[in-house]
């Protein structure tokens, strides 16, 4: 089993920046593949960013691609989602996941452990 806890949302402007960062517990994360999802109100669940389990595989959703960063750090059993250029659309709650896979995974039902998700809010 794998706790997520994430962090590092809040209300900024256009433009501005934020740090996500999900805590993991429970087990080490060295095979743990990652993933962010967002939701806004009245919509699905949607992809973000995912990482592999070395760090070295990622990919992002193209709304996203060019602005946002997913890294990990296994000593620190924290996955991160730097996100510059903030625009209002990215407003959300985001979301961390996690799978016990060596490959990148984007899709949500494939993912067994969640966390709480935190706030994100960019106001124009």
């Amino acid at each position: 089993q794998v706790q997520l806890v994430e962090s590092g949302g809040g209300l900024v402007q256009a433009g501005d920046s934020l740090r996500l960062s999900c805590a993991a517990s429970g087990r080490t994360i060295s095979t743990v593949s990652f993933g962010w999802f967002r939701q806004a109100p009245g919509k699905e669940r949607e992809f973000v960013a995912a990482i592999g389990w070395s760090g070295r595989s990622t990919t992002y959703a193209d709304s996203v691609k060019g602005r946002f960063t997913i890294f990990r750090d296994n000593a620190k059993n924290t996955v991160y989602l730097q996100m510059n250029s903030l625009k209002p659309e990215d407003t959300a709650v985001y979301y961390c996941a996690g799978v016990a896979s060596f490959v990148v995974r984007t899709g949500a039902s494939q993912y067994n452990y969640w966390g709480q998700g935190t706030q994100v809010t960019v106001s124009s």
